[in-house]
């Protein structure tokens, strides 16, 4: 597979010794390790016998890039990303960036993983961890939480902890406009967390909630001239004209700008 970068907005992704390392389960008693040199992806499987979690790639079409915003884009190549293969981890990442900044979500999601989250040594013996199952994060107490900084986090996760052990098998069946709205179901899941929380699963980025702050934002920086709509409801009308039938490929590239802008691409 031919790509020109990877997109590590998961905070699963972690920079160790000049290299980028994720630890990957999909659910299933299924794991990898994957390692990114430059443009070459490497897998390790570390247990269950599943498929080799593929990464896709997303790139402009040629005409996009008349646009200043396509032309923007059009700089990043093919970026390539790899689709969560847990939903609850999905789902669970999306409860931990509600409200907060990136950079403090991926600090919390990292120190929650490495306090109670299983752990796989690498060759240069540091331990790499992922995030506890739901079935563990039910087992935690208020301390707990409070200890690794995610007291303001517990109930929602607790709830979709619960929810996740009794309809997870239900749920992974359903096609993914379904599923998002089914996430809703749950409390302490709005519209946001079920969007970022289907398209990290599914990698299909029309179900991304592309009127948000972060796809303001870099929409901006990267057409300053284009006059985007500042409210999320209007912004996210005209994003869908502005983008027409590559509206999800539009949306996760003006991500993956963003990412490059704060060293996470």
């Amino acid at each position: 597979m031919s790509f020109d970068s990877l997109m590590t907005d998961h905070p699963g992704w972690q920079s160790i010794h000049g290299r980028q390392v994720r630890f990957l389960a999909d659910g299933t008693r299924a794991s990898w390790l994957i390692e990114a040199h430059g443009q070459q992806l490497t897998w390790t499987a570390l247990s269950g016998n599943g498929s080799i979690p593929a990464a896709e790639v997303f790139e402009l079409q040629r005409r996009e890039e008349s646009t200043a915003l396509g032309a923007a884009l059009a700089q990043l190549g093919r970026v390539a990303r790899l689709r969560n293969l847990s939903l609850w981890d999905a789902l669970a990442t999306a409860i931990i960036r509600q409200v907060i900044r990136a950079a403090q979500a991926r600090k919390l999601y990292r120190e929650f993983c490495d306090r109670f989250g299983p752990a796989v040594a690498l060759s240069d013996e540091t331990d790499i961890h992922s995030f506890p199952s739901p079935e563990h994060v039910l087992t935690l107490s208020d301390d707990d939480f409070t200890d690794s900084g995610m007291a303001f986090k517990r109930r929602p996760l607790r709830h979709a902890a619960e929810a996740f052990i009794a309809q997870g098998h239900y749920w992974v069946g359903l096609s993914p406009s379904v599923l998002v709205k089914e996430l809703q179901t749950v409390p302490g899941i709005g519209p946001w967390s079920a969007g970022a929380a289907v398209a990290d699963w599914s990698n299909d980025w029309t179900l991304y909630p592309y009127g948000d702050l972060a796809v303001r934002t870099w929409a901006r920086q990267a057409d300053p001239g284009a006059g985007w709509p500042g409210d999320e409801p209007t912004f996210a009308a005209h994003w869908r004209r502005v983008t027409g039938a590559q509206l999800g490929t539009y949306t996760l590239l003006t991500l993956a700008f963003g990412c490059r802008q704060v060293g996470a691409v």
